[in-house]
């Protein structure tokens, strides 16, 4: 696994420090990074439907749960010449878990289901991924994250009982923002520290951005967030030396202030003056 906090697959544990752990022990996902995109993905879902209710808070314990049922059935399947109980109970939990509350979320809201269908896709797809050695592939790493972006549909869809332009609009702007990521921080590796992905990669998203704003999709405002991460790359390249070589806490700090930035930002643009109240 890459030095990431934005990492798609998190390392093999050591097994002589974790064997020893009892099975009813619950694991916990060690990428912190990826609940900086899921609260992003959530609140930026809640602030287009411009509400949160008892079944937003379901939604995203769903997603929640989802997201740590990942850790131990990646886990098992990088050691599946070796049972492992603890991981395969808690996958099971934790899956289970997500698939009881989307399950009854998607009988309320029947729209949920192109959702739940596709993040079922992009969980084999990552167990394919995985399977084939390829969890570091950008491919597999950006598919991971648009993946965990579908949280602004499906709260959105929770709310609304409909997926709008406006919805499929923010989560490409979502996934675009927090993908971004997987470019700057491998430039912190000999072997991908070019920055052609990069420029490449953000050259795209600048025209897809301005497609989803041609097309009314989102307002100027909103797709405006997108300049934060041109601006992350633009302090990278300025201070290429220090990214590149300092310690990986300090990189963990300066990538959540912009996706917190980001998030903040596309929220108050989506947000009206002033809020409907609580039905």
């Amino acid at each position: 696994m890459t030095d990431s906090l934005w990492g798609a697959v998190p390392a093999a544990p050591i097994i002589s420090a974790r064997a020893t752990k009892p099975w009813y022990r619950p694991t916990f996902s060690p990428e912190h990074g990826v609940l900086l995109v899921l609260l992003g993905a959530l609140l930026t879902g809640a602030s287009l439907a411009q509400q949160w209710t008892w079944e937003t808070t379901v939604a995203a314990s769903a997603a929640f749960l989802a997201m740590q049922a990942e850790h131990p059935m990646v886990v098992q399947l990088k050691q599946r010449r070796q049972w492992r109980p603890r991981y395969v109970v808690w996958a099971m939990v934790y899956g289970g878990g997500a698939i009881a509350l989307a399950g009854w979320l998607t009988y309320r809201h029947p729209v949920s289901l192109w959702l739940c269908g596709a993040a079922a896709l992009a969980g084999v797809r990552d167990c394919t991924a995985v399977l084939r050695r390829r969890v570091n592939a950008i491919v597999t790493e950006i598919v991971l994250f648009a993946s965990i972006c579908l949280s602004s549909i499906f709260v959105y869809g929770t709310l609304t009982d409909e997926i709008t332009r406006s919805a499929v609009g923010l989560w490409l702007l979502n996934s675009l923002f927090f993908a971004s990521a997987v470019f700057t921080i491998k430039l912190r590796k000999v072997k991908t520290s070019g920055l052609t992905g990069s420029l490449v990669y953000h050259s795209i998203g600048i025209g897809l951005v301005g497609v989803l704003y041609g097309l009314g999709w989102l307002s100027g405002w909103t797709v405006l967030g997108f300049a934060i991460a041109l601006l992350k790359l633009a302090v990278i390249v300025w201070q290429r030396d220090w990214y590149c070589n300092c310690r990986f806490e300090y990189i963990a700090r300066f990538e959540t202030y912009f996706a917190l930035t980001y998030t903040a930002w596309v929220c108050l643009t989506l947000l009206p003056a002033t809020l409907p109240p609580p039905t």
